[in-house]
């Protein structure tokens, strides 16, 4: 990329746009997911015995499985999200991004 391509992209307020959503919904889902986690963590360290409660009478099973599995899918879905959103709206901008500097 020559260097006024590079300006051009710099100052195209587009450029900018595309940075503060993209930066504003990466720190969104990082959040939620660092909640979930740690989430999981603090019911692990401070109520053991919540998550070893087996699901049900008969069963070895604990609470804790299905709930360690739905910390794991919801790190799939939020990755999901973004590659959707990515797809879509980061990719149109960057497309048009990119007309506009040549």
């Amino acid at each position: 990329m020559s260097k006024s391509s590079y300006e051009r992209v710099l100052a195209n307020p587009k450029f900018h746009e595309l940075c503060s959503k993209r930066s504003s919904f990466g720190w969104t889902l990082s959040i939620a997911m660092l909640v979930v986690y740690y989430a999981f963590v603090a019911v692990i360290a401070f109520d053991p015995a919540l998550l070893a409660k087996p699901l049900s009478s008969s069963g070895v099973t604990s609470v804790g499985i299905p709930v360690g599995l739905a910390v794991i899918i919801f790190a799939f879905v939020i990755t999901g999200v973004y590659v959707r959103r990515a797809n879509s709206e980061f990719d149109e901008l960057n497309r048009q991004i990119v007309e506009e500097s040549k």
